[in-house]
């Protein structure tokens, strides 16, 4: 009988264990790599990248606004679609840009669009976002075609310092993981959670 009760606490103590190391194991983050100086040349075959999706968090600053907004993007060549949404999806914004036309969706059955996509996003949102440059930057790239500058943490282009905080192992390949944009008017803060690569994933 007191062997009996013997064993039982012993199953119990080695089924705790195993739950506090499985809960442990399901918590932990994305490893995140070291931190080094940045190197166009060591990320260049990501511009063959054709499709890359990724989940993340957004913070942006401007001199009179400021806001945040949970983000997921999707790429596929030539085509950019990105979900701004509150907590628990609240006040989502779908923004679809194809090419040199973009369409905002605010979920009120009223898209609107325009040729003019920078333009056209910086009037809806209250302040200025590269988005035609971003498709680049939030991969760890300048925009091909454009004067850049590299620093030790990423480089400069068209009077913005993009800087790469820290980076994530994905696959094969060192993606970003906390990057900053910033220029004399607006500062734009990204948090990237989980980034799929190859293949879009639908938002």
């Amino acid at each position: 009988m007191v062997r009996d009760r013997v064993m039982l606490v012993l199953k119990i103590k080695w089924l705790s264990c195993l739950f506090v190391a499985l809960t442990l194991s399901a918590c932990t983050s994305v490893p995140v790599g070291p931190e080094a100086n940045y190197s166009k040349l060591v990320r260049e075959n990501l511009y063959k990248l054709e499709r890359w999706s990724f989940e993340g968090r957004l913070a942006l600053t401007g001199k009179n606004d400021n806001w945040q907004a949970n983000i997921n993007w999707g790429h596929r060549s030539g085509d950019e679609e990105i979900k701004l949404s509150g907590p628990l999806g609240q006040g989502a914004t779908v923004i679809k840009l194809t090419d040199d036309l973009v369409t905002i969706d605010r979920g009120d059955g009223k898209a609107q669009s325009s040729a003019q996509p920078e333009a056209f996003i910086n009037q809806q949102l209250g302040m200025f976002v590269p988005v035609n440059s971003l498709r680049y930057w939030v991969i760890g790239l300048p925009e091909p075609n454009s004067a850049f500058v590299e620093t030790t943490t990423g480089f400069r282009q068209a009077g913005w310092l993009i800087e790469y905080k820290q980076m994530q192992a994905v696959d094969s390949q060192s993606m970003p993981h906390k990057i900053t944009v910033t220029n004399e008017q607006v500062k734009l803060k990204l948090v990237i959670d989980q980034w799929v690569l190859n293949v879009a994933k639908a938002i």
